[in-house]
């Protein structure tokens, strides 16, 4: 166990395995760019469809369900589905990790709408705004917190989930993980589970730290 853990120090630390084309550093850029963008199209999804159905208060049953489907569908069997309908290009990864992302955004959006005092509401009402007013200037302000929590979650599981391009021959950090079992290299698929967890740990971290320092105010 010992000699494993040197090996797997000296195989992250090496100079020659952060640089070229195969390095951690160019693979850890391709997972970045899939987990970014997966989460950015599941949030233009999820957010437009979590806060129509917060504030109308219609339809949250067939989304929530749906959100709840997503969630279950195995992300490996998507992709492979979507592979054998579309070929071998990047668009079965994207379809999987969105799938993934949207419910956590959804359910989180839809939550914090609901969360919203109904007198706060009826308050803005009284005052004169119209329903847009109330939904962008007193839910949407009000929902945050719980919105923000839901693109955490989302973009944390999109990266843990993203090795899933090596699965059909793409890059990325699950690249060392795939390669390394069909080598039989130990060493290399444990650093790209380490790199994938830290990646995923640091991310949250940021995102969690953000998040506190936006709406302190709310909890001084």
């Amino acid at each position: 166990m010992y000699e494993l853990l040197k090996n797997l120090g000296s195989w992250l630390t090496s100079g020659a395995q952060w640089t070229g084309g195969d390095g951690i550093g160019h693979r850890l850029a391709e997972h970045l760019q899939y987990s970014l963008l997966a989460t950015l199209i599941a949030a233009a999804i999820g957010l437009p469809l979590g806060l129509l159905i917060g504030h109308t208060g219609k339809g949250a049953f067939l989304a929530i369900n749906l959100a709840s489907f997503g969630r279950a569908l195995p992300t490996v069997g998507l992709v492979v589905l979507v592979f054998l309908a579309g070929g071998l290009s990047m668009l079965p990864v994207y379809v999987a990790l969105v799938a993934l992302a949207v419910p956590s955004i959804v359910t989180n959006t839809y939550a914090g709408m609901t969360a919203v005092d109904p007198d706060v509401k009826d308050a803005a009402r009284g005052q004169g705004m119209r329903g847009h007013q109330v939904l962008l200037q007193v839910e949407l302000p009000l929902a945050l917190p719980l919105i923000m929590t839901g693109l955490r979650l989302a973009l944390i599981q999109v990266v843990a989930t993203a090795t899933i391009a090596a699965y059909v021959s793409f890059g990325g950090l699950g690249r060392y993980v795939f390669d390394g079992l069909a080598q039989r290299d130990l060493v290399q698929v444990m650093g790209g589970a380490v790199l994938v967890a830290a990646v995923a740990v640091a991310l949250d971290l940021v995102l969690a730290g953000l998040q506190r320092f936006l709406f302190r105010h709310r909890t001084a």
